[in-house]
């Protein structure tokens, strides 16, 4: 394609996308795409919700900008009441950004600057978790443990320890339980914070369900009770970062509701927070934080131009209302069980799938050479970006991804949807998955 945009890529000439329709996205060409991945778990109300759409050319009606050092607005004050009606017990101050990178890197220098505010000026050190992803400025990206994002910017990158993800299907024993690897898991957190010395270290964030990096992969049962005991234990701050599996698309307003009732010090979410229809994020801290930085200098040394902007609030606002008013919640929690169950039908048999995993309307596919032994496909292979394609051409677009396990080694397809599929839109989103893995595979 000619022209001056700076893509994802010099060598793609991806189509132009004209117009959407509920969960399509239809090109120039007038070829209609299904929106299996949400974009990247982003478009949770598809791609033509008239509320949005009313309640965004309301705001700009009124006013678009309003910059946050001058003035506050209606619409962020109420997106925050309305996110802390549902937020995790404890959490009750809410800063908006525009996206998920933002968000936590909010989280990391809010969690600095609270140590620094409670005299616990050698808590420095943030342990994250291999094979998450937390965004791409260089903050979040030091954090994330996504080895094929970090690789080239590694001179660039804040020290941060990792330790191993709860992984069931790669890493429990045989003969251990679920609850008893989960256990093993989160000790390693403590292992860690005892080798880096504990009055060294600040947080730990984790993703209650692994998005991008690991394809929709969820903790087994206990694993994050036993991860809030530690930080408690250690005076360690917990971070979990929602940006991809919160806003209800594993089938709670919140991922950590379904994981015994963690609650953590700071969340952050974004991409399905304003539905693609603005750019919108937000780090949502305790009570307990926000009180001492009032009590201590009273100014968060931080801060964006378009933080809390006014129609990206209002859109926001709209897509809450929706989740509240629509009972979008109940219908992503009984649509995720026909994807799975449409999943299982289809691949639950197949030589080359091994795992089958998520939660709502948040689902992976893990793609392997064997499935006896779980051997992955050879990376020259390139498996997941082929998929990736032919899954297009035939009007499907998922998320596939390399290096599930390390970064190198893996292949994962990660569905997301709209909340709004239909049960006829789950069986073409199926069919045509098996009709791009059957011609890759």
């Amino acid at each position: 394609m000619s022209g001056h945009i700076f893509g994802r890529s010099t060598r793609l000439s991806p189509p132009i996308a004209e117009t959407g329709d509920g969960c399509y996205i239809i090109d120039t060409s007038g070829k209609r795409y299904l929106d299996g991945s949400g974009g990247a778990a982003v478009s949770c109300l598809g791609h033509s919700d008239p509320d949005v759409r009313a309640a965004i050319h309301a705001q700009v009606d009124k006013i678009a900008f309003a910059h946050t050092g001058f003035f506050t607005s209606d619409a962020a004050e109420e997106l925050a009441d309305r996110l802390i009606a549902h937020a995790p017990d404890g959490i009750d101050r809410v800063y908006l950004v525009s996206g998920g990178s933002e968000a936590v890197e909010a989280a990391i220098k809010l969690a600095r600057q609270y140590c620094l505010e409670t005299g616990q000026g050698s808590r420095h050190r943030v342990i994250a978790r291999r094979q998450s992803y937390h965004g791409n400025t260089l903050g979040a990206l030091a954090a994330g443990g996504n080895e094929w994002r970090r690789t080239q910017f590694k001179p660039l990158l804040v020290e941060t320890s990792h330790i191993a993800p709860c992984y069931e299907y790669r890493y429990r024993e045989e003969g251990e339980s679920a609850f008893d690897y989960g256990q093993r898991a989160a000790n390693e957190l403590q292992a860690e914070i005892e080798r880096l010395g504990p009055e060294t270290v600040m947080a730990f964030i984790a993703e209650p369900v692994v998005g991008a990096t690991a394809g929709a992969l969820p903790a087994v049962e206990g694993y994050f009770r036993r991860i809030r005991e530690i930080c408690d234990h250690y005076g360690v701050l917990l971070i979990l970062d929602e940006v991809m599996c919160g806003m209800g698309r594993t089938g709670s307003f919140f991922a950590c509701e379904q994981d015994d009732g963690v609650a953590p010090d700071i969340v952050t979410i974004a991409k399905g927070l304003g539905a693609g229809y603005q750019p919108i994020g937000a780090m949502l801290c305790s009570g307990k934080i926000y009180a001492a930085i009032e009590a201590g200098s009273g100014f968060f040394q931080h801060g964006h131009t378009y933080m809390g902007h006014p129609t990206a609030a209002a859109a926001a606002c709209a897509v809450v209302r929706a989740l509240d008013e629509r009972d979008l919640l109940t219908h992503v929690r009984a649509q995720g069980e026909k994807l799975d169950a449409a999943l299982r039908e289809a691949f639950g048999q197949h030589p080359h799938v091994g795992d089958i995993r998520g939660r709502g309307l948040f689902r992976g596919v893990e793609l392997v050479a064997d499935r006896d032994s779980k051997a992955t496909f050879d990376p020259a292979m390139g498996v997941a970006p082929k998929i990736k394609k032919a899954a297009f051409e035939a009007g499907l677009i998922c998320y596939p991804m390399q290096g599930t396990i390390d970064g190198q080694h893996g292949d994962h397809i990660l569905l997301a949807p709209p909340f709004i599929i239909s049960d006829d839109q789950i069986d073409e989103l199926v069919g045509k998955l098996n009709t791009a893995i059957a011609s890759v595979i």
